[in-house]
């Protein structure tokens, strides 16, 4: 089963800390968003592994675009 993780707000990319192929768990940081100057942590829903990044640092989301898809 896998879990789509997705963007809440818009803002940018800050930093990517989770990669393709890691194991997670239940609230580790995939990856750090900032807006208006707050860095948000984008937390894993689900423990298993990250089949996909759909981000990059420095990229723009938007409210809804795909962050990540967890496998558990």
């Amino acid at each position: 089963m896998a879990d789509e993780i997705r963007a809440e707000m818009v803002a940018n990319v800050w930093k990517v800390v989770a990669a393709e192929g890691d194991t997670v768990a239940d609230g580790d940081t995939l990856v750090i968003l900032e807006s208006m100057k707050m860095e948000i942590p984008v937390l894993a829903e689900s423990d298993g592994t990250v089949a996909q990044l759909a981000v990059n640092e420095g990229d723009v989301v938007q409210e809804g675009d795909l962050i990540a898809v967890i496998e558990s």
